[in-house]
């Protein structure tokens, strides 16, 4: 399907609504999501990206039913991650001395998924390629995911072709931002950022405030997943520079994992003393082991705090909650605090092993934890309520 966006500018990607998780399984896709591929024509004909290797052999038809592929000129390659690139080996089969433009970086790591040496055009911010009538301006995007990330600008039309930025994993019947539910796309929008982009925060702002300085008008932003950016497309720009900047709200997360729910009724109560402490702040309980991770992370980057509990179980925790302080710890959280607590029957070091990876995290612990003997009694749960009043007065 080949949807033609404006009078120079044909969507020619893949929706994929099957898709439930990316990078093998890192990445929970509960809306799907799309492989964003244009034709842009003018005098010359530019192809920017193109989609997943599973899809290659049907982008390939379909883009012959679309152009015939010898009238394409130029072909844009602003990232060489497979669900980009991956259509490059069918779609070079045909037209194998087509230029390929892309950063340094670009033509490394598309040999490296290939080994092809195809014709390739090393390109850095600022070289403009002439289509006739319009211009594409590069604009390289280093660790946006990427070290070979770029974006390319169309002159005449002013639309940012802006790679994994400002991206979802959303498929949809519609294109864009103003026709989807608001609230469905900007969850899925600051989880992309949340799981993705926040440990490159830095070069985020640094970006958008190039961008900024070459006074381009923008019209609208094009995407490489899920929906395109055309009604006020600078909203989710000003969204990235919130999230950029240690972002937080007023709220705090306990994650936790638990054997005989010990641990989870420590949970509870200490949600309750918080709420009690701190009305006003939103309080959210995860158990690890049932929760998407991805999810987990997502409220984590809202968070102002986390409290994260584990049952002890040979002297170490649960597998769920190694599993998501490693996440978090790759993440690069920045002004954040936390605690641990747990339940235990003998050996009890929980508490203290997670006390450490918060710490190694990033995060400032904001005390030793709490720990409870088995399954917690009326008296303990009461000192969990108070414990988690405390916590909520320690967070400012």
């Amino acid at each position: 399907m080949d949807i033609k966006l404006t009078d120079s500018v044909t969507w020619v990607g893949k929706k994929d609504w099957e898709l439930r998780y990316f990078h093998g399984m890192e990445y929970s896709t509960h809306r799907g999501s799309s492989y964003n591929s244009y034709l842009v024509r003018d005098e010359k004909t530019a192809l920017i990206d193109t989609v997943w290797e599973p899809f290659a052999r049907e982008f390939v038809t379909n883009l012959k039913k679309e152009i015939d592929l010898s009238e394409i000129d130029y072909i844009i390659a602003n990232h060489g991650e497979i669900d980009h690139s991956g259509a490059l080996p069918e779609l070079m089969k045909e037209i194998p001395d087509t230029p390929i433009y892309c950063t340094k970086n670009g033509i490394r790591s598309i040999k490296g998924h290939y080994h092809q040496d195809w014709n390739f055009v090393e390109v850095k911010t600022g070289d403009r390629l002439n289509l006739g009538s319009k211009e594409l301006i590069f604009i390289e995007a280093r660790m946006l995911h990427w070290p070979d990330s770029m974006f390319c600008y169309l002159t005449g039309e002013n639309i940012l072709f802006s790679n994994d930025a400002f991206g979802q994993h959303y498929a949809s019947e519609f294109m864009y931002n103003d026709e989807v539910d608001q609230a469905e796309l900007y969850q899925e929008a600051l989880k992309y950022y949340a799981n993705i982009l926040t440990p490159f925060s830095p070069f985020v702002v640094k970006k958008i405030e190039e961008f900024v300085g070459f006074n381009l008008p923008l019209s609208m932003i094009f995407t490489s997943h899920g929906i395109l950016w055309r009604d006020n497309p600078l909203q989710i720009v000003e969204k990235y520079m919130e999230w950029a900047k240690d972002y937080q709200e007023n709220q705090i997360t306990l994650i936790y994992d638990t054997m005989w729910n010990g641990t989870r009724r420590m949970a509870e109560a200490i949600a309750k003393g918080i709420k009690e402490a701190r009305p006003e702040i939103r309080v959210k309980l995860l158990n690890a082991g049932k929760t998407d991770k991805n999810d987990v992370i997502s409220e984590v980057f809202k968070s102002k705090a986390i409290l994260v509990g584990s049952t002890t179980i040979n002297k170490g925790i649960l597998t769920s909650i190694a599993g998501i302080m490693e996440e978090i710890r790759g993440l690069g959280f920045k002004n954040k605090k936390g605690a641990a607590f747990g339940s235990y029957g003998w050996s009890g070091e929980s508490v203290k092993i997670i006390a450490e990876l918060i710490e190694k995290s990033g995060f400032e612990l904001v005390n030793d934890g709490i720990r409870v003997l088995w399954n917690p009694d009326e008296d303990s749960v009461a000192k969990c309520i108070e414990y988690g009043k405390n916590f909520a007065a320690a967070v400012d």
